[in-house]
């Protein structure tokens, strides 16, 4: 039996988990990776994704069927071709540089019987208006006669311990029956169960649908928190209280902001396609990212009031912050409240060091200085700062702290105080 070839453009954390199931999968596997640094690390069988062990990336290669390549050359005749490049925000506005980069790559490879698959976040149209064009400008091919085109909103969602890409429901459209049915077994040969939808465009909105409801949601406890200090009340034992309800309520904390590509960013996408189009705002979008765009304005205001109400200075203070990632478990940095907070600590003047034993030191700012959480590093500290609530952290050494500001809920003693 031949088999067939799947190309994965983008081997981040999107990509790389997709690659290693299509190779467990039983295909033969490209990863392009224009990356050299990163292309290098997977070719030696290593790995800066923390959801996929270096052994993985080992056992992959040691098949024969994983290759990884730093441009499309190993992609020709290929069956599939999966495009997992990150989608940006640039002043605002969509940056749809790297899916352009991709799919005009890809184009000229494009054989009849193909069929290529966006996953990159965006706003409704983009694999008709923007992908297909591209891809038969390219190939001199028709889509839908000649070859296959989908959308498969990806659903990565890093550290989580339970759900992964093999479990996840995967959202497939095409733009035609035959795509559809092409899209179709791919990912049912990959995760356990796959949900069609009737376009690319449904598919495109539901992905944007399902991060736009955590912005917004975690933009009410945000703001609620905020507001509940302000009248007195302990917000956490409220969202404790009210998530015992066992309908009608969905549990979410506050923190210091949001953060990955998903929360800041894919909101802003829809608002954007909405005032394109249809002038108008999407006001719920444009309100929440307001709210929580100020959460890390509002951490280093509390810091300062804790150092004032202690006669200190926030120029010149020793702040030690505790996690530097966007979330729990995890090394992802991308848009991180944390380094926001850290950012405008140090236009303060205040003096950093962090711990946080996920994250890639060269993602680290110059002013923050890495450092292991010991007795004498919370001791020399003016003030610490609750970030990212990561389970390798001691909590219990912070009771000795002179000063704790907990945005995550985890740190205990009589010198914290709470978001």
């Amino acid at each position: 039996m031949l088999v067939k070839k799947v190309v994965v453009v983008g081997q981040g954390y999107v990509g790389l988990p997709l690659a290693m199931r299509a190779v467990d999968a039983g295909y033969e596997v490209v990863g392009v990776e224009v990356d050299p640094k990163r292309a290098a690390t997977l070719r030696d069988g290593g790995s800066y994704v923390e959801d996929v062990p270096a052994a993985e990336v080992a056992a992959a290669l040691a098949t024969g069927r994983y290759r990884v390549g730093e441009d499309y050359g190993p992609a020709r005749d290929f069956d599939y071709a999966v495009i997992t490049v990150p989608t940006p925000l640039r002043d605002g506005l969509p940056d749809m540089s790297f899916v352009e980069d991709a799919v005009r790559s890809l184009a000229p490879l494009v054989r009849p019987g193909a069929t290529v698959v966006l996953e990159s976040t965006t706003y409704p149209g983009t694999t008709d208006t923007l992908v297909v064009p591209l891809l038969e400008a390219g190939s001199g091919l028709r889509a839908g006669p000649d070859f296959h085109v989908g959308y498969s909103p990806e659903r990565i969602d890093p550290g989580n311990p339970v759900w992964g890409l093999a479990n996840t429901p995967k959202v497939v459209s095409g733009i035609d029956a035959a795509s559809l049915s092409s899209v179709l077994e791919l990912y049912q040969s990959l995760v356990e169960k796959v949900v069609p939808v009737s376009g690319t465009r449904e598919a495109e909105l539901t992905k944007l649908l399902e991060n736009t409801f955590r912005h917004v949601n975690i933009a009410l406890v945000n703001e609620l928190a905020v507001l509940a200090r302000e009248l007195g009340v302990d917000v956490w034992e409220v969202v404790d209280a009210a998530a015992t309800k066992p309908f009608g309520f969905m549990r979410f904390t506050p923190g210091p902001g949001v953060g990955g590509h998903c929360l800041p960013v894919d909101p802003s996408y829809l608002s954007w396609e909405v005032r394109r189009r249809l002038d108008r705002p999407f006001r719920f979008v444009e309100l929440a990212n307001e709210v929580n765009a100020q959460m890390p304005r509002y951490v280093v205001r509390r810091v300062a009031n804790l150092l004032n109400a202690r006669r200190q200075s926030l120029n010149g203070a020793r702040v030690l912050l505790l996690g530097l990632s966007y979330k729990k478990n995890s090394g992802d940095a991308r848009e991180s409240p944390a380094l926001k907070v850290a950012r405008l600590l140090h236009e303060q003047g205040a003096v950093l060091t962090a711990v946080d034993g996920h994250i890639d030191p060269e993602r680290v700012p110059a002013h923050v200085t890495l450092c292991e959480l010991t007795p004498d590093r919370v001791a020399e500290a003016d003030v610490a700062v609750v970030l990212t609530d990561h389970d390798d952290i001691d909590w219990d050494l912070l009771e000795d702290a002179a000063a704790v500001l907990d945005t995550r809920y985890r740190a205990r003693g009589r010198t914290v105080e709470r978001l």
